[in-house]
């Protein structure tokens, strides 16, 4: 049961969301598109290493990271994005791409960019490609405490 522990930990700490299962989907892009979700508001999950770490940067899916700009916001020069092989075991209930941005729950620290924070709802991968959790931000924010950031996207 892919994201069962994302559901769990929402569960447990009394949070309203919605499940949405849509047609199998890859990118985020067009997960959106097949659950009717606003790029804006769909959360996507990249995974890179930071300062020497494997870590969650999440943005809207409608986005695309500017590598350079979060590498100087960060003053890591070092700052990449990491490949399937490098995070692949860091989310054994989830499918390869399609991880939730719960870093906390895989003792990974999260980055959200600034954008998301000002959505009223965000949705994002529930662990498979064919189901979406739609959230609060507000709940989001308060359970994974991210670190914001105003780097630049495109």
């Amino acid at each position: 049961m892919p994201a069962h522990m994302v559901r769990e930990f929402l569960d447990s700490r009394g949070v309203k969301y919605v499940t949405i299962r849509h047609s199998p989907a890859v990118t985020a892009r067009e997960v959106a598109e097949s659950a009717h979700v606003a790029g804006r508001d769909f959360a996507k999950t990249v995974m890179m290493w930071l300062g020497g770490q494997l870590a969650m940067v999440v943005l809207p899916s409608s986005r695309r990271i500017v590598l350079h700009d979060l590498r100087e916001l960060l003053a890591s020069p070092e700052a990449r994005f990491a490949t399937e092989t490098e995070f692949r075991d860091e989310f054994p209930d989830c499918e390869v791409g399609a991880m939730p941005p719960f870093g906390n729950l895989y003792g990974l620290p999260v980055y959200v960019a600034e954008s998301l924070t000002e959505e009223k709802e965000i949705a994002f991968n529930a662990g498979t490609h064919t189901e979406i959790i739609k959230m609060a931000y507000a709940d989001y924010e308060t359970l994974v405490k991210p670190t914001v950031l105003a780097f630049m996207t495109t």
